[in-house]
């Protein structure tokens, strides 16, 4: 009997371990036998007025997902949830402990953000059904965070938001434990920030006559005016309202580029002979930039960072600096005259001094500023903080110079990319699943111990060309969020992607719970495309969560739906489709075409390594015979920035060559272009090569994707090599002029 006892008290303590699921992961959880109950009689025990703001949340949150409140006092002697703040330690973390037992809930933090932060640990304890009575698991958790900077951002000047969501999506951050919200508040396409004393930033600059319609450059123009702005007032609100969900509100003004809608709101901050302005209504990067030869520039900028700093009491003040075109600058009498007087070399060193005049304005008034990676050019700032989007080399960098560094690279944390290589809504493009933000580690391998405290944490971004309209930007967001929230909360030595996995099927009812849109990318089917054994053919790798579910396949015109159980070897032109049920249900299915030519599944090698920022799945991408329908930037395409491109194929033994393709995607504003040349060569023995053919000349054109073929009278090679020009830098006219220009590859083909 009594083993029969023990038994069942084993069971209820792993039924109740089983409902811990807590996204970001807590340092230390401990589950004891019991539970407690929260019911309408509940009390919630607070002493002072900050765990007060504590308790309050909790009540909103119990109230618009389960209908109800709860009492607030000062003391709970049983059936409590009690909040406490310890004195803060000088090496406080913001930490807390929570301890559940059966008669109430106790916890208690470092600093008051830690005892809310434990205050979400238990909201992730509650059921995620409805219900007037919410069983909680006895547990006793110790937690404190990685990194003191924890961020999400949203930019309103491409697409405004209403102030409602913007407090609806300070709730998420705050509900996933993150502790900074990056405002990106100006744009070319909006100015949304009331300055009183320049009022036509917002009367002019808050709105455009049109938007693009589709993926840029678009298919059209919507016509209709489109804008508005938030007044200072407002603005007040939301930094209350952040701080009150200890959630600081970092503002973002950008200068010197971005500046369309202010230089049309007052043509005179511009370069003399440039102009006239407009808001834009298209996507990219302009030319128009802020003078920087003008004092009455600076005056200006240092007026409206005067009003700024007045409702944004953060210490970080951001200013952007990030793609800002020199063209105006080349040309303008006065920025070359400050060129001269000021000993610079270049117009990269005048953003330079730009931005170290603008930092030692707002450093005067007691604020830091943060900038994109592009500040280091030209010599950095004495004391900015550097956001490193472009990879992670500006970052690397940065800390290697004593400088503090927020990672965002867009690799893993541009949260405005696809999730889902079948992506049915408009994007930017790229492809980070929930996954590959998991695995993001924002201390780079390549800083010493030291260099690595300079690392302050990481920030998911997300840029709005493609989201009008709150529930877009919540599919964009969710679950990369959550992943992120783990990424920098969570000791990387207790990060597990499948106990990840687990927790998310739990985070996604929570979704539910909220009313939030969001993606379910996480079961799609994972398609992989490998070379096979001896480059005979390759191999097709399918994911689709077997542990879950169950995955099947079919080949067309070949067989009936087949159980996967390994990657499969083709040699000819098939499509294959992948099908994954859950409890019976199909949830996702995909075909993957897979053409066939000569070079397919070949060996394949790179002269240069492709850019970091698109490296594919490395050389074999261009030759692995799935070619991509539209504008793709992630897995399946290579990138060169400013480079040539030379690929050489062994096709293993001597074949007939009539004709070479190459595809490439053509998207100018983004700086993607496509090759100047294609030239193609051939060899029997992959050492002394052979001219078959050059083009210059798209031959067919598919949206952003184009082909350039080179026919070739009849030879026969063993090895091709293929050289791809690249134009070098952004012609002159167009969205970022001079800047170095992408190549971006997506297959070679051999016939």
């Amino acid at each position: 009997m009594k083993k029969l006892f023990f038994l069942f008290l084993l069971l209820a303590h792993v039924a109740a371990a089983q409902e811990v699921s807590i996204i970001p992961k807590p340092s230390s959880v401990q589950v004891k036998p019991g539970n407690f109950t929260i019911t309408r009689n509940t009390t919630i025990a607070v002493k002072d007025k900050a765990d007060r703001k504590t308790a309050e949340f909790l009540n909103e949150y119990l109230q618009e997902v389960y209908g109800f409140q709860l009492d607030i006092k000062k003391k709970g002697k049983k059936d409590y949830i009690r909040l406490s703040t310890g004195k803060p330690a000088a090496e406080a973390k913001d930490g807390y402990s929570l301890n559940v037992t059966q008669d109430g809930v106790a916890i208690e933090g470092e600093t008051h953000a830690g005892t809310f932060h434990g205050l979400q640990s238990l909201i992730q304890l509650l059921p995620v059904e409805k219900s007037a009575s919410l069983v909680i698991p006895a547990v006793a958790i110790q937690d404190a965070p990685r990194f003191a900077y924890r961020g999400m951002h949203l930019d309103v000047g491409r697409h405004m938001f209403p102030l409602a969501f913007i407090k609806k999506y300070i709730d998420y951050l705050a509900l996933h434990k993150m502790n900074y919200f990056h405002w990106h508040l100006t744009e070319d396409q909006g100015w949304r920030l009331e300055i009183k004393k320049y009022p036509k930033l917002t009367e002019v600059g808050g709105y455009r006559d049109g938007t693009i319609i589709g993926r840029f450059p678009g298919t059209g123009n919507t016509n209709k005016r489109y804008g508005g702005f938030y007044t200072q007032e407002e603005a007040r609100e939301i930094v209350k309202y952040a701080a009150d969900r200890h959630i600081t509100v970092v503002p973002e003004i950008e200068m010197p580029g971005h500046a369309s809608a202010a230089l049309t709101s007052y043509p005179w901050l511009g370069c003399p002979g440039t102009g006239p302005y407009k808001v834009e209504q298209t996507w990219g990067v302009f030319d128009d930039v802020y003078c920087a030869g003008k004092d009455s520039t600076f005056t200006f900028l240092q007026d409206v960072m005067d009003e700024v700093m007045a409702i944004f009491p953060s210490k970080y003040m951001h200013i952007g600096g990030d793609e800002s075109p020199k063209a105006n600058w080349k040309v303008c009498p006065l920025c070359q005259k400050r060129i001269k007087e000021e000993g610079l070399k270049d117009e990269h060193e005048l953003q330079s001094y730009f931005i170290q005049r603008m930092e030692k304005y707002l450093n005067s008034k007691g604020r830091t500023i943060i900038g994109w990676d592009e500040i280091l050019e030209g010599g950095l700032a004495p004391n900015a903080i550097v956001m490193s989007w472009r990879g992670e080399a500006g970052g690397i960098a940065a800390a290697q110079q004593n400088h503090y560094v927020i990672m965002t690279p867009g690799s893993h944390l541009y949260l405005d990319h696809s999730q889902s290589q079948r992506e049915d809504s408009v994007t930017i493009g790229g492809f980070t699943t929930v996954e590959k933000t998991y695995s993001y580690n924002p201390v780079p391998k390549e800083l010493t111990a030291a260099q690595a405290k300079y690392i302050l944490g990481a920030q998911g971004n997300v840029w709005t060309e493609y989201m009008n309209n709150p529930a877009k930007v919540e599919y964009q967001v969710f679950p990369r969020m959550s992943a992120l929230s783990e990424v920098l909360w969570t000791a990387p030595e207790q990060k597990n992607w499948e106990d990840f996995e687990k927790r998310l099927l739990t985070q996604f009812r929570r979704y539910d719970l909220w009313g939030a849109s969001y993606s379910q990318a996480f079961y799609d089917v994972g398609t992989e495309v490998l070379p096979a054994p001896g480059n005979e053919g390759i191999m097709l790798k399918l994911d689709g969560k077997q542990d879950l579910g169950k995955l099947l396949y079919t080949i067309k015109g070949q067989q009936a739906e087949t159980p996967y159980t390994g990657p499969l070897v083709l040699k000819q032109t098939s499509d294959v489709t992948a099908l994954y049920y859950k409890d019976s249900k199909l949830l996702d299915s995909v075909t993957v075409n897979l053409n066939f030519n000569k070079a397919t599944g070949k060996k394949i090698t790179l002269a240069e390594p492709p850019s970091k920022s698109y490296p594919g799945k490395g050389a074999f991408t261009l030759n692995n015979g799935f070619i991509n329908k539209n504008d793709s930037r992630g897995s399946e395409v290579l990138g060169y920035a400013g480079r040539d491109v030379e690929a050489t194929i062994d096709m293993g033994t001597p074949q007939e060559i009539s004709s070479v393709a190459v595809h490439a995607i053509n998207s100018n504003g983004a700086y993607v272009y496509p090759p100047k040349t294609v030239a193609i060569y051939g060899s029997a023995d992959g050492k002394n090569f052979q001219p078959l053919g050059t083009t210059d000349t798209v031959s067919e054109t598919a949206g952003p994707k184009v082909i350039m073929k080179v026919d070739i009278k009849p030879a026969t090679a063993r090895f091709v090599k293929v050289a791809i020009q690249n134009i070098q830098t952004v012609p002159d006219g167009k969205p970022g002029a001079g800047e170095k220009a992408w190549i971006l590859l997506d297959e070679i083909q051999v016939n």
